[in-house]
């Protein structure tokens, strides 16, 4: 079915755009084997045969796009009644939110699928892998919903729960942006400026799902800024596939959009913008206008620019309209502009083509601008694209590749200096740790503080106080809604809250400045969070020293915790064993003595015993 008017009109139903009552399309409901059998009367009071009272499990893959595009659907199935659950054995449906950039998304989506299948349970699949592949055999038999469709998920889940197959997949006009969403933090929106791009990338499976450039209008977003600002949100991101070719469609240009929204945020830098991944070749024209824009108080001087190659013969084969030159006159430029500007960048290893003079190229693009975020990723040929009919470069010299340019970045201190200063940051979210706030300066670079939960949706003044490859970590001096004995008081709780949390009684209290040898430490990396997604590299070598210690052993702990439940009985008895074990090691002076003791004394008795018997007979005679 392409539709769900077809589909009802197929069982004899009303005419397209008419919702029909549940019972209109004939399908008895499933019963639970468990429960005691019903009649009829009483099967509309029966919960799970009502749309809108299910459980929902949405798993999201991809950019910040399609987290936006999840938002969008869990605001429209919550607003329908429906519940929303991170675990999906709770679930009574499963919707998969897709991504076709590289082939590990589409892996775990197949796996994701399988798993759903057997367990029998109703699945939904989204995004731009059922848009742009629409044949694939992973798919048959399964719902789908196009990327222009999100607006009308509560129609397809609803028709899936009955037992029908709906695949929405006809593009129109772009879904409305007003329409409800649940914003996984519920401080950030994730703003959709268009959709598709302008580009022809020959590695790129994107635009066959998301299709030619598509922008909303200037008044359009401006509105929607307005909106979330007054529910309470203090960061917007501007998210598309290419911010940079935003309005080309419609005649307008990405400084003219920016500068309208600059406009309605508050002048006192209470609500951040973050511009998005934008490509270099439509930027070029603008870079004078975005610097200014950057440079404003409200937008965070953070840049997202994929370079993918440093050579001009792989950009050529790729497909990717500009040049290395070019590439540079886009950062020096920037750079030059805008005091204390970061980018973040891409490139891709092994691509058909690529030589090593090639790759050589790139390592020394990216020595050269000591990027402080870099994402890497290995050649995935993507089906349906020019690139995967290339020759490609062998496996193992692709691999080869992505190790060395991961070691020459891990090389890099890009935050070196930054110790001892002092930055406003703007905290929007807890670490994972469950102790950190989480913050970033006007570079939005990554800050961890220790603080009070209030303290989220705010910016206060830090100072830096431990700068490492992955982790920079803050003491807040300052809030505009705290005093100095207030935040010197909350600091005093968190550090108790850290002390407490040590098991061992015998430990160095983690709160201490010092580096205690044993001592708990966390992994916690300063990383900036982009929208590609990307593996984060591990840098277990150096652990943050002072109060934050206890964090590492806390996720450690936590990470366990489902083994430790799995193997809970065997593991019982081992501990009681080595325990019983241990107490025979670890007799102390009195114990070997009091077993001395009973040893003569037994020995004692039975000298007596055998003397007295000896003794007796002699006597008598």
């Amino acid at each position: 079915m392409e539709d769900i008017e077809d589909l009802v009109v197929e069982n004899g139903g009303a005419p397209p755009g008419f919702r029909l009552p549940l019972n209109a399309v004939g399908l008895k409901p499933k019963r639970n084997k468990n429960k005691p059998n019903l009649n009829n009367s009483m099967l509309p009071l029966i919960a799970p045969s009502i749309p809108g009272t299910q459980t929902i499990y949405l798993k999201t893959f991809g950019c910040s796009h399609n987290q936006s595009d999840s938002e969008y659907m869990a605001g429209q199935l919550s607003a329908f009644g429906y519940a929303l659950s991170d675990n999906p054995a709770e679930a009574d449906l499963w919707l998969i939110n897709t991504c076709t950039v590289k082939s590990p998304s589409q892996s775990a989506m197949d796996t994701l699928i399988k798993k759903c299948r057997s367990a029998k349970m109703a699945l939904v699949v989204a995004g731009c892998v059922p848009q742009g592949s629409r044949d694939l055999k992973e798919l048959e038999g399964v719902s789908v919903v196009g990327v222009q469709q999100i607006d009308r998920v509560v129609e397809v889940v609803e028709e899936t729960l009955k037992g029908h197959e709906v695949r929405l997949l006809n593009r129109k006009a772009l879904p409305a942006l007003d329409i409800p969403k649940v914003r996984k933090n519920q401080l950030v929106e994730i703003l959709p400026i268009n959709v598709g791009c302008l580009g022809s990338c020959t590695y790129c499976k994107t635009k066959h799902a998301r299709g030619h450039l598509g922008s909303y209008t200037v008044d359009s977003l401006v509105g929607r800024v307005k909106s979330v600002i007054a529910d309470g949100v203090k960061e917007i991101w501007l998210s598309s596939e290419d911010t940079g070719a935003y309005g080309r469609d419609i005649g307008v240009n990405l400084p003219t959009l920016l500068n309208a929204i600059v406009a309605v945020l508050p002048p006192d830098g209470s609500i951040m913008l973050r511009i998005g991944m934008t490509n270099p070749p439509f930027i070029l024209e603008h870079l004078k206008e975005i610097a200014n824009v950057l440079r404003n108080p409200c937008v965070y001087s953070f840049l997202h620019v994929p370079v993918q190659s440093g050579s001009d013969t792989v950009l050529t084969a790729m497909n990717r309209e500009y040049t290395i030159n070019e590439f540079r006159i886009v950062i020096n430029t920037l750079t030059d502009l805008v005091p204390g500007i970061q980018f973040a960048t891409d490139i891709i290893c092994g691509f058909p083509g690529e030589t090593d003079e090639d790759f050589a190229q790139t390592v020394s693009l990216i020595q050269e601008y000591k990027f402080p975020q870099v994402h890497i990723s290995q050649f995935y040929p993507r089906p349906g694209t020019p690139a995967a009919r290339m020759k490609k470069v062998p496996s193992a010299v692709v691999k080869k590749r992505s190790r060395e340019l991961t070691s020459v970045f891990e090389a890099f201190t890009p935050y070196n200096g930054m110790e001892g200063r002092v930055e406003r940051i703007w905290i929007t979210e807890i670490a994972t740790d469950g102790i950190h706030l989480v913050g970033h300066t006007k570079g939005y670079v990554q800050v961890l503080v220790i603080g009070p939960e209030s303290m989220l949706g705010t910016s206060a003044i830090v100072k830096i106080t431990s700068v490492r490859r992955w982790s920079i970590f803050g003491e807040v001096i300052e809030t505009p809604n705290q005093s100095k004995e207030e935040i010197a008081s909350s600091k005093k709780i968190c550090s108790q809250k850290l002390c407490y949390s040590c098991s061992n009684a015998d430990e160095a209290c983690a709160c201490s400045r010092e580096a205690v040898p044993g001592s708990c430490g966390p992994e916690s990396r300063g990383q900036i969070i982009v929208e590609e997604s990307s593996v984060p590299i591990n840098d277990k070598s150096e652990y943050p020293t002072g109060r934050i210690l206890i964090g590492w052993l806390l996720r450690r702990r936590q990470n366990h915790v489902h083994k430790r439940m799995e193997n809970g009985i065997a593991a019982g008895f081992k501990k009681k064993q080595e325990r019983s074990q241990r107490s025979m090691r670890e007799w102390g002076v009195i114990d070997r003595a009091l077993l001395g003791g009973m040893l003569v004394t037994t020995l004692t008795i039975v000298t007596l015993l055998v003397l007295l018997v000896y003794w007796t007979p002699s006597s008598k005679s």
